[in-house]
């Protein structure tokens, strides 16, 4: 089967081709960085004008990139949520107005299973593991003990680790997006130089919170007094406490559920200490680690139609009922 793939949950508009047979044939990513810079952050309402411009050349350029057209696709998937509604509806719209004028069968993809099973497109993994899905919208654990059966196991609070890293770029002055930065310049700097909170909750606990955290870099940067801050010392000491508690409750859970193998997912598991550390810590605790590659970590539409094949090809197809939606919907 080969299906065509549409992502636009947040602000990169994507569309992929995966074939069951040949495997991811394209996987094209359009990104809005140079929108939303200006604002340091995603803005809604931009972003969905955004997609309205793209979704079409997106989808265009990866059906050529595959030599793909409406009689060599089976099937087209569609982030259906969570996400910002209104790019989610831009993405959902057009996938359902193609499956209906191409009579294909369509499949509403949850934008978080997606990127759990997205490491499946490079390397295999056994059943069951333990996934860490941090990204700037969503920093969460799960138990994935099958295609499925996945387990909310904790989540954050309050903010996600990457929207954590985009305001401390934005604090330090750094620019957006924040967690590229910080990753660049933390590489030159000392993580032991200023010593800031981790929020570790109850004992066994598997949720995150990190808006202290952040609090308490607002609060460093106001005592400074305009005596000169190393930058990198900085970056490198913010982004030890947010790996040290994502790594330090991965690895707890991991143990906790008796699970030998970790899956990293979501654009803030290409962050480069992450990667290092959750390695270093799995190798030290005995559990095998997965790190999907770096574009494969940000947000693309190769994950989508990777496990709309799965699914359409299981006989699991949506209705014309099919929505959007902006919460996830895997219940704490």
């Amino acid at each position: 089967m080969r299906v065509l793939g549409i992502e636009s949950s947040c602000d990169d508009t994507a569309a992929a081709v995966y074939d069951s047979s040949a495997g991811l044939l394209s996987n094209v990513v359009s990104s809005q960085v140079p929108v939303h810079a200006l604002y340091g952050g995603v803005v809604p309402e931009l972003a969905s004008r955004e997609h309205i411009r793209s979704v079409v050349p997106v989808v265009e350029r990866a059906l050529s990139e595959a030599r793909s057209g409406r009689e060599e696709i089976d099937g087209i998937a569609v982030t259906a949520g969570p996400g910002l509604i209104g790019s989610l509806l831009v993405g959902l719209c057009f996938a359902k107005s193609l499956a209906y004028a191409w009579e294909k069968p369509i499949y509403g993809a949850d934008h978080l299973e997606a990127h759990i099973f997205s490491i499946f497109l490079e390397q295999a993994v056994a059943f069951p593991f333990l996934a860490l899905l941090v990204s700037g919208g969503h920093t969460s654990l799960f138990r994935v003990s099958g295609w499925d059966d996945v387990r909310f196991l904790g989540g954050t609070l309050d903010d996600a680790a990457g929207e954590a890293f985009d305001k401390a770029a934005k604090f330090l002055g750094l620019g957006y997006p924040g967690g590229a930065v910080i990753d660049r310049l933390a590489r030159a700097g000392n993580p032991g130089r200023f010593a800031f909170p981790r929020a570790w909750l109850a004992p066994g606990s598997a949720d995150f919170s990190f808006s202290g955290l952040k609090t308490a870099l607002r609060t460093f940067l106001a005592t400074r007094d305009g005596r000169a801050l190393p930058v990198e010392d900085a970056a490198a000491s913010f982004e030890e406490a947010v790996v040290d508690v994502l790594v330090g409750k991965t690895v707890e859970a991991a143990r906790r559920e008796g699970v030998a193998r970790v899956v990293l997912a979501g654009g803030v598991s290409a962050n480069s200490r992450l990667r290092v550390r959750v390695e270093e810590e799995g190798r030290g605790a005995g559990i095998e680690t997965y790190l999907p590659s770096r574009a494969l970590c940000t947000d693309n539409a190769a994950m989508v139609a990777f496990l709309g094949e799965r699914r359409l090809s299981d006989g699991r197809s949506s209705g014309p009922d099919l929505n959007a939606y902006a919460a996830s919907r895997f219940p704490r």
